[in-house]
């Protein structure tokens, strides 16, 4: 988690350009004042034998941006082809930070669905639990478990999670502490979070990193920011178990700043705006591939739009459908600048229709990357798309990116302080770079 340090640091980073704003954005699912502080973008998984649970608890640490008194989780088996039995799901407060899968004593809640206990999620849904009484600090971690009884073939999941989430023998999902059998690197039939404000009675503990705990009432909040991008977003190459992902460190800067919005990171590594993924036969992809998502396009109402309480939503898409035709895609899916300008104006018209504040990215450098992705063609188009993003105007503003990150001395490459080592993702470095380019004031209540 961000030291108190690190979050003033970033609070005080330059903000970039930014268009006029519209007026205040209106989200169908702030009448009731659920608000999403946590997200994870779900996929199916390769061909192949999946990995199999059975009489097992799953742990999985969530860093959540917004607080609340009461809490929703949202279960997934949308890319499962039978029934998903749930035997427990029980939610905590985390202890400590890092790799740390211990709840702080006190703050054990069971959840439940529909008022049961164990239930069955449909094959192609998600299932979205009872509120949960737990005063939940803004930037505070949960520790979500969930048992499953019988034999379970993962076949949703968010494959890169950056952080350590453990799976442990029986029903132990209401112990403080539990010993793992293994240590996984992925979400597993999660993918959200959300809280709404209470009457205030609904008090939690915050466990410090030095073992101690404060008292603290939850918060809501007054919307929530999707981030709808690919690895970048994600958080490639960040530092696991350090929350450095450019989303969680722009909520951050919401916290310090008492902006009250919530952050949903639904980026997804090897992410395509305009192709689902499609790897050529017989090609090494096939055993990764699907781990990409659907496009952008095609998962923009269930990422997007159906997130609680969104108002805002930030788009950084477009390098791999660049660089994946070629390499992980065939080469029949190239595309053109205009191609994707013709994908952005989707996004826009789309969100405008869902009542949100739609803000462009400027894709980064990425030459001479060790992935494959740089060609002078593959610079010309993204060079076009950011001229679009910065000067069309559609955008209701834009967050730039590329001007933050890049090498002042060529400004095809993103600079050595930020670059992870592939020329194409951001380090730790790099994302604290990206999310104090984002002018704070686009956040803010009113017109901008």
């Amino acid at each position: 988690m961000s030291t108190r340090r690190e979050v003033l640091a970033l609070a005080s980073g330059a903000a970039l350009t930014a268009a006029a704003l519209p007026g205040p954005a209106t989200a169908a699912g702030r009448a009731d004042g659920w608000v999403a502080t946590w997200a994870a973008a779900p996929t199916t998984v390769p061909p192949g034998d999946p990995l199999i649970l059975n009489g097992q608890t799953v742990r999985q640490v969530v860093h959540t941006s917004v607080g609340g008194e009461r809490l929703r989780i949202r279960l997934t088996n949308e890319f499962g082809a039978t029934p998903l039995r749930i035997g427990e799901v029980r939610v905590a407060i985390r202890s400590g930070d890092g790799a740390s899968t211990d709840a702080v004593p006190g703050t054990d809640r069971r959840v439940t669905f529909g008022g049961r206990e164990a239930v069955t999620v449909p094959a192609g849904a998600p299932l979205v639990s009872d509120p949960v009484r737990l005063g939940l600090p803004p930037g505070a971690d949960l520790v979500i478990s969930v048992f499953l009884p019988e034999r379970t073939p993962v076949t949703t999941l968010a494959a890169f999670a950056f952080q350590d989430n453990v799976i442990a023998t029986g029903n132990v999902t209401g112990a403080a502490r539990i010993t793992p059998t293994s240590t996984i690197g992925q979400y597993l039939f999660l993918s959200g979070v959300s809280v709404q404000a209470g009457d205030g009675t609904g008090i939690g503990v915050q466990g410090g990193g030095d073992g101690t705990g404060v008292a603290v009432r939850g918060g809501g909040g007054d919307g929530a920011v999707v981030t709808l991008g690919d690895s970048i977003t994600n958080g490639a190459n960040t530092v696991t178990n350090a929350n450095h992902r450019w989303p969680d460190l722009l909520a951050a800067r919401f916290r310090s700043a008492r902006i009250r919005l919530g952050v949903a990171n639904v980026g997804i590594s090897g992410n395509r705006l305009l192709h689902d993924p499609n790897p050529p036969a017989g090609s090494g992809a096939e055993a990764f591939a699907a781990f990409f998502g659907h496009s952008g396009l095609r998962r923009f109402d269930r990422d997007v739009v159906a997130q609680p309480g969104v108002t805002h939503l930030v788009v950084l898409l477009g390098v791999n459908d660049l660089g994946h035709p070629g390499t992980v895609a065939p080469p029949g899916e190239v595309v053109t600048a205009d191609d994707l300008i013709a994908g952005h104006r989707q996004l826009i018209a789309r969100a405008r229709l869902a009542g949100l504040r739609v803000y462009g990215a400027t894709i980064l450098p990425f030459k001479d990357d060790t992935l494959g992705f740089y060609t002078v063609e593959n610079e010309r188009k993204r060079a076009a798309l950011n001229a679009w993003i910065r000067t069309s105007g559609e955008y209701d503003a834009v967050i730039d990116f590329d001007a933050a990150v890049r090498d002042p001395a060529d400004p095809l490459r993103l600079a050595a302080r930020y670059d992870s080592g592939d020329h194409l993702h951001p380090n730790d470095a790099g994302m604290a770079a990206m999310a104090a380019a984002v002018p704070i004031r686009l956040f803010r209540p009113g017109p901008g």
